[in-house]
C-alpha cells in the first residue's frame, strides 16, 4: 500500500487546526477546567504556541501543494516528523509516567488520542510518497566536481 504524502499532509492540517492551533488560540480558561485539565496561567504562552503552530501549518500547506504537483516536500517532511515525532514521545512518556492520570476523563481521551495520531502521523511522514514523483534525487543530474570548466 502506498501512503500519499496529500493524504497525511490533509489530517496533519486538520488534526493541527482543529486539536491544537484553535483551541490553543481561542478556548477561554473555562473549558480547560471544564474538561479536567489544569488551567494554564498565564494563557499568554499557550497564546504563542497556537500562533507557532499556525507557523508550522504555512509549512505543511506548501509541502501539500509540492506533493499534490508530484515534488517531494522534503522540509515539509523533516519538520513534521521533528514536530509530530517530538509530540507524540513527549505525550506518550508523559502518559506512561502518569503525568495525567488525575486530570479528567475527557482530558486523558485528548492527550492520548494526540499521541496517537502524532505517532500515526510521524509514520505517514517516515513512509509518504509524493502523489506523482516527478523530482527526487534519484532523477536529478548533478555534475561532478571534474566536469565543471
Amino acid at each position: 500500500m502506498t501512503v500519499r504524502m496529500t493524504h497525511v499532509l490533509i489530517v496533519k492540517i486538520l488534526f493541527t487546526i482543529l486539536a491544537w492551533a484553535l483551541p490553543m488560540l481561542l478556548a477561554p480558561s473555562a473549558l480547560f477546567a471544564l474538561l479536567g485539565m489544569p488551567v494554564p496561567d498565564p494563557l499568554l504562552f499557550l497564546r504563542m504556541l497556537g500562533i507557532a503552530f499556525l507557523a508550522l501549518l504555512v509549512v505543511y500547506i506548501d509541502g501539500f501543494r509540492k506533493a499534490r504537483r508530484g515534488e517531494f516536500p522534503f522540509v515539509t517532511v523533516l519538520a513534521g516528523i521533528v514536530s509530530n515525532g517530538g509530540i507524540s514521545a513527549l505525550l506518550l512518556y508523559s502518559g506512561v509516567t502518569g503525568l495525567w492520570s488525575q486530570w479528567g476523563c475527557a482530558a486523558q481521551v485528548f492527550m492520548w488520542g494526540s499521541a496517537v495520531v502524532a505517532a500515526i502521523i510521524t509514520i505517514g511522514f517516515a513512509i509518504g510518497r509524493a502523489d506523482e514523483p516527478t523530482n527526487s534525487a534519484s532523477t536529478i543530474d548533478i555534475p561532478s566536481s571534474g566536469t565543471h570548466q
